[in-house]
């Protein structure tokens, strides 16, 4: 009887070993795949106030954020230099934001591009006369353009401001690869004329939410999102004119400055919160150097991006490297595939 016990137990045993060995293989275990970092891309239209140029760029140092400044030329020209302008279908010296204060303030407009150049931010071109353009041809917006980088290029020479930097010339030529249309007004022969004036991107358009920048016909096109804001999340453009505008009408009203920049910055780190915990889609943030309702909105700029920029997984980055690293990866995918 024992022994027939043991013949039973050898017998379980060696099943046991055969349904093993023709037992599935473990699974692996899954691995989500790695997010990528949230892209931040914030920018400054006009770029005028030499105090802005400097509270901005020490953001930047404090952040590591680098940004897009879309420069008026007509603030490297001063009253006495204004005639070097004239815009399509406008008379000479005419501008719709003014020109430079004095030689001395374009001299130092003049510096704080090549600081912040040096430094790895990214100079883009917001025309020069600040001209709504709607109903311009491409003729018209080639005459702009080839205005804005004539006074860029020359910009040191017509003021007859000295030393002009070394390089100066060669940097002007090439490093203008942005555009920003005045008011975001666009129309299709704009877009004619920006391959040709040798543009690689346009951030001119808005998009109903945070979206991956389309490229066509070698632009790449960025857009402000619309984003939710205030007690009844409603939609508004990502801009501070835009957020002036909604908060106070466009007039001003520094007795409620407080309340506006934490309108702004819930705004601001709403929007951020929703792609960083979802796609990471890029986020697009405008601003201007004019500091509207007592400066509601720099100052939540400044909180938002001293809270998120600093993130490992999130880089607050210009128009300029992300087109490149675009274009990076798609050079490296067809040359790999």
């Amino acid at each position: 009887m024992l022994r027939s016990y043991r013949v039973l137990a050898s017998s379980l045993a060696l099943l046991g070993c055969v349904n093993a060995a023709f037992a599935d293989p473990p699974k692996p275990q899954t691995v989500s795949p790695a997010k990528p970092k949230q892209v931040v891309l914030i920018s400054f239209d006009a770029a005028r106030d030499i105090s802005q140029w400097e509270r901005s760029r020490a953001l930047a140092k404090r952040t590591g954020a680098h940004f897009t400044y879309f420069l008026s030329c007509v603030f490297l020209l001063s009253p006495e230099t204004r005639q070097d302008y004239a815009g399509p279908g406008k008379a000479a010296g005419k501008s719709n934001v003014g020109f430079g204060a004095s030689k001395q303030d374009v001299a130092e407009r003049l510096e704080q591009v090549r600081l912040a150049a040096a430094e790895g931010h990214d100079i883009g071109s917001h025309a020069c006369g600040h001209f709504d353009g709607k109903d311009w041809s491409k003729a018209d917006w080639l005459t702009e353009f080839a205005s804005v980088r004539r006074i860029f290029e020359n910009a040191y020479a017509i003021k007859s401001i000295s030393p002009e930097p070394p390089g100066w010339r060669d940097f002007a030529r090439h490093a203008v690869t942005g555009f920003r249309a005045p008011y975001l007004s666009t129309d299709k022969p704009l877009y004619e004329a920006l391959p040709e004036a040798g543009f690689q991107y346009d951030a001119s358009g808005v998009s109903n939410e945070p979206e991956l920048p389309p490229t066509r016909n070698g632009i790449t096109h960025f857009a402000l999102p619309l984003i939710p804001e205030g007690p009844k999340a409603k939609p508004v453009v990502a801009m501070d004119y835009n957020l002036y505008v909604r908060h106070s009408g466009g007039i001003e009203k520094p007795a409620m400055a407080d309340e506006f920049t934490e309108r702004a910055y819930q705004a601001f780190h709403a929007a951020f919160d929703t792609e960083y915990n979802g796609k990471r889609m890029p986020l697009e943030l405008g601003f201007h150097f004019t500091l509207m309702n007592d400066g509601a909105y720099w100052n939540a700029l400044e909180r938002f991006a001293g809270e998120v920029c600093v993130k490992a997984d999130v880089e607050c980055i210009s128009f300029r490297d992300y087109v490149a690293r675009q274009r990076a990866g798609q050079a490296q995918a067809s040359v790999g595939g």
